[in-house]
């Protein structure tokens, strides 16, 4: 009798620890299975962010054919903000310089997180290096009317204006075409900011 209530006792102990040893093991599994499901959202959401909403063939020759365009236009505005003899000429300048400058490095930045490569090369405009000298300026054709400082502010305009038009153009292809996020929002920025410098300088030239 006194064997058969030891063997219960241990018996009951046994099933005790047993009870135990589940509910500890549910308590760790349930922290498991949410530790494994949110380890499974973070890693899904790094795979989403990764993809960077998706961008397609023309975001990229969007942010390459970009760059180097504005590129030129930099160039042409450090020219301007020394040799302009307009006021307006040299604050339009600045203003390109600071607008523009930003978005390389935004594109830039796209294009790395993409892998793709970077352009390094500038898109000069047609007869810009002419504008670097005033001497070979003056034999523009159209630009030996005024001063020679006059006559660079309405060169810088005039080629300013139609590389402002290419701008629009690879801009609105983006627009229709791209489909990053971020990419087509600064097309449609480029759109509405150099359609308004181009009435801006047609306007300094007086064609408005």
């Amino acid at each position: 009798m006194r064997k058969t209530r030891s063997i219960l006792v241990a018996m009951a102990a046994t099933a005790a620890l047993a009870v135990t040893l589940t509910a500890c093991g549910s308590e760790d599994g349930k922290s498991d299975t949410n530790s494994s499901s949110a380890a499974g959202t973070g890693t899904g959401a790094g795979a989403g962010s990764g993809k960077a909403e998706d961008h397609n063939a023309q975001d990229v020759t969007f942010a390459q054919g970009m760059i180097p365009h504005h590129k030129g236009a930099l160039e042409m505005a450090k020219v301007a903000a020394k040799k302009a003899s307009s006021a307006e000429v040299k604050a339009l300048a600045a203003r390109i310089e600071k607008a523009q400058a930003p978005e390389i490095e935004t594109m830039s930045g796209w294009l790395k997180t993409w892998g793709k490569e970077v352009p390094t090369s500038t898109q000069s405009m047609p007869g810009m290096d002419s504008m670097e000298s005033m001497e070979s300026m003056k034999a523009m054709p159209g630009m030996n009317h005024g001063s020679a400082a006059e006559d660079f502010d309405k060169a810088f305009l005039t080629m300013m204006i139609e590389h402002h038009k290419g701008a629009v153009e690879m801009a609105t292809t983006e627009k229709a075409k791209g489909q990053y996020g971020p990419a087509t929002s600064m097309a449609d920025d480029v759109i509405r900011t150099q359609t308004a410098e181009i009435a801006e300088m047609n306007k300094l030239l007086g064609k408005n």
